[in-house]
């Protein structure tokens, strides 16, 4: 239905929270950005604004558009929320964003499904939180609504709309009756309505756990839930935990310490064959040269080989650094473009753009061409990025700064040119110019690039422009051309993502739609004071960032403490993934910015694994809190019986690693000595206690039930939550 009969909505203004004079809600029906006058302006900037729009008619409101001012102004919204809903009364948050402050209109795609259907709206409210200028109040110049109005297409979204709230109201009734032991209501009301409250393995543990007090069933019961792979959904949700470790390679019997591992280095190149498990390590600079060497590293011997000392003795590329190498692991062949040279080194016959193959099986190199912008390819750049797509054997090489001569203008101090976005075909050994540097997708260097070989797009984000440090983040699509922005870095408050201005290295995992970002160290002596080693991962299908590691210790002392434990922070270092056997990364080398010693560089070795908790932690966890609480109920009435199950069964099930799990256990031993007086009140009334435990037996119960997916579980509301006190 994406587009279909997509058209502009009629509506009308139906309340609004004040305005200033001649300022009237009604002036956002009229586009008139020359029109300083031609807005709504709210009276006060003090919470809560709002403009409640009414649609002519219920619609599937898609998208929702801003018109501007001429001129950046300081009364336009930074922040806002947007609410909708069939009723005036009852609305649900469809959109929090915010505006740049520009003369651009701004299209944001409004949330208009649940659980993959269509909903229709009658009512919009559109609430400012916040404007570009402090103390001013909101501006809204223009708004126009984009959607579906035709009937034959609405007409089944409001039934299902309407059905969906009727069910979920029956739902949280049933929800009510049972933790409130209304059984009978409770049995009625399922039998009448045919509505079930949730999966039948859940109402199974239910009765198992608070009805009978069954709890060997219930650690049955989750234990199957455990084998049938209904926890995953939850682990999927929770945040990653890294782990860094040193990695120390098997030194050969007959190899120095030299000859058994890469030197020190920065500007070096890396890629993984993820299908060997084999790194390979190309170039870079040591501080004082650039290098030719060729390493390879074999994860599971833990070997380094070194291929060649001298790349160019055997007809491969020279010495560089800066450069990108990129790997075909199907056909086991690796691509080398680009390097920097020093101003002194920048003639015409060195400028040239040379491109090599190396062939993993033979071990030869291969000169594809002396010089790529002969073919049509990019000039000799640096700072670049290069992907490929290896299922259709094409290279992309976006962005990387132009070397140019002097007499071309290659003078310090002369503005920079930098690379646009070009495809290399293997097979036919062609060169494309697919975009010039431009407005749409500038072009950058120190940036990142991905490739996602099943949504077909190049993941471009952050790098430098001249002075100019880049926050965007984009797609490109590279069978329509499409571009996507879906960051545009000009946010002021741009909280949640990534920061601007630090050696970043990604890497894209294309089975869990994930791209993980490793922030380091600025090459811009000046920002070197803040330092940030954070972790970032990007959820693609969510559009959501999560930072998951930051560490913004920057003493030396603290970095000596630790360098054992994960790397300083660095840049011109290298960063790989293996998304396909051991889903770790590989880290190596880099520049850690020491002002004293500016031609240090590093040759630490790393692996990191981002974890969750697995399925068994978690059935572990499950099983500890059924059997707390049955030694809790055992503690009130038998407690030499409770004492013996907490020493034997408890405590073999107890994550001693966990220091709050530990001392909760500790603490447990305490609910065995209770005063007569204690057990003589909470026995005297037999009903009270069964209450007691059927009460505590549903908080338990909804504990377990939060490890199971939303679709398989009662409501996570409350109906005497939804009840409004006057």
């Amino acid at each position: 239905m994406a587009d279909t009969g997509k058209e502009i909505l009629k509506y009308k203004i139906k309340n609004w929270s004040s305005f200033s004079y001649n300022y009237l809600p009604e002036n956002i029906y009229l586009d008139k950005p020359t029109d300083q006058s031609s807005r709504w302006s709210s009276d006060s900037n003090h919470p809560p604004q709002f403009l409640i729009l009414k649609l002519d008619k219920p619609s599937i409101v898609q998208t929702i558009t801003f018109g501007k001012y001429e001129k950046t102004h300081v009364c336009n919204l930074k922040k806002f929320k947007i609410f909708g809903g069939i009723s005036e009364s009852h609305m649900l948050q469809l959109l929090e964003s915010g505006l740049k402050n520009d003369h651009i209109p701004e299209s944001f795609p409004i949330k208009h499904e649940i659980d993959g259907n269509h909903f229709p709206c009658k009512y919009l409210k559109i609430v400012p939180i916040q404007s570009w200028g402090p103390s001013f109040n909101f501006s809204i110049w223009y708004v126009e609504l984009q959607g579906i109005s035709d009937w034959h297409i609405v007409k089944p979204t409001m039934h299902w709309y309407n059905n969906f709230r009727e069910r979920e109201a029956i739902r949280l009734c049933l929800k009510h009756f049972r933790q409130r032991q209304y059984l009978e209501a409770y049995e009625a009301l399922e039998k009448k309505t045919k509505i079930v409250l949730e999966h039948p393995i859940l109402t199974e543990l239910h009765t198992k756990l608070v009805k009978d007090g069954d709890f060997d069933a219930c650690e049955h019961l989750v234990y199957r839930a455990c084998e049938e792979g209904l926890f995953h959904h939850y682990i999927s949700l929770q945040d990653y935990k890294p782990l860094w470790s040193p990695i120390e390679p098997v030194i050969k019997t007959n190899d120095s310490l030299v000859d058994s591992r890469p030197g020190m280095r920065g500007g070096h190149q890396m890629c993984v064959d993820v299908l060997s498990e084999t790194l390979y390590l190309f170039g870079g600079w040591d501080g004082n040269h650039d290098l030719a060497d060729l390493w390879m590293y074999h994860v599971p011997s833990r070997e380094w080989t070194c291929l060649s000392r001298n790349t160019q003795l055997e007809g491969g590329p020279g010495a560089r650094s800066c450069h990108k190498i990129c790997i075909d692991y199907e056909r086991k062949q690796i691509f080398t473009l680009g390097r920097y040279l020093d101003s002194a080194m920048r003639t015409t016959e060195n400028l040239k753009s040379d491109f090599y193959m190396y062939d993993i099986g033979s071990g030869k190199w291969t000169l594809i061409t002396e010089d790529t912008h002969a073919m049509g390819g990019p000039r000799l750049v640096f700072d670049h990025q290069m992907a490929i797509d290896v299922e259709r054997r094409t290279l992309f090489v976006f962005g990387g700064r132009v070397l140019l001569s002097p007499t071309e203008g290659g003078e310090r101090g002369s503005e920079p040119i930098f690379s646009g976005l070009f495809a290399y075909h293997i097979p036919t050994n062609t060169w494309k110019l697919v975009m010039e540097d431009c407005e749409q997708l500038r072009s950058r260097i120190g940036h990142s690039m991905l490739f996602h070989p099943r949504k077909r797009c190049l993941y471009i984000f952050a790098g430098q422009r001249s002075k100019e440090f880049l926050n965007d983040f984009l797609t490109y699509n590279i069978d329509t051309g499409q571009i996507d922005m879906i960051v545009d870095g000009t946010k002021k408050d741009a909280q949640g993502v990534p920061a601007a201005g630090f050696t970043q290295r990604a890497t894209i995992d294309p089975d869990k739609d994930e791209i993980h970002v490793l922030s380091g160290l600025s090459k811009d002596k000046d920002r070197r004071d803040n330092v940030k080693n954070s972790l970032w991962v990007y959820d693609i299908n969510k559009n959501k960032w999560s930072c998951i590691y930051k560490n913004e210790n920057s003493g030396q002392q603290y970095w000596t403490k630790m360098q054992h434990l994960e790397p300083v922070p660095r840049f011109a270092h290298q960063l790989v993934f293996d998304h396909v056997k051991r889903y770790v990364h590989y880290l190596f080398g880099g520049n850690p910015g020491k002002e004293s010693l500016p031609k240090m560089r590093l040759d630490d070795f790393w692996s990191l694994k981002l974890g969750r908790p697995s399925a068994e932690n978690l059935l572990r966890r499950c099983q500890y809190l059924i059997r707390k609480h049955r030694y809790q109920e055992m503690a009130e009435r038998y407690p030499k019986a409770a004492m013996e199950y907490l020493q034997k069964d408890l405590a073999q099930i107890v994550d001693h690693r966990s220091e709050e799990e530990k001392q909760e256990f500790h603490q447990l031993a305490s609910t065995l000595f209770k005063t007569d007086d204690e057990d003589e009140e909470m026995f005297d009334d037999s009903i009270t206690v069964m209450s007691d435990h059927y009460q505590s037996r549903t908080n338990l119960f909804d504990e377990l039930v939060a490890f199971f997916p939303d679709d398989m579980t009662q409501p996570k509301e409350n109906l005497v939550d939804m009840i409004p006190i006057c």
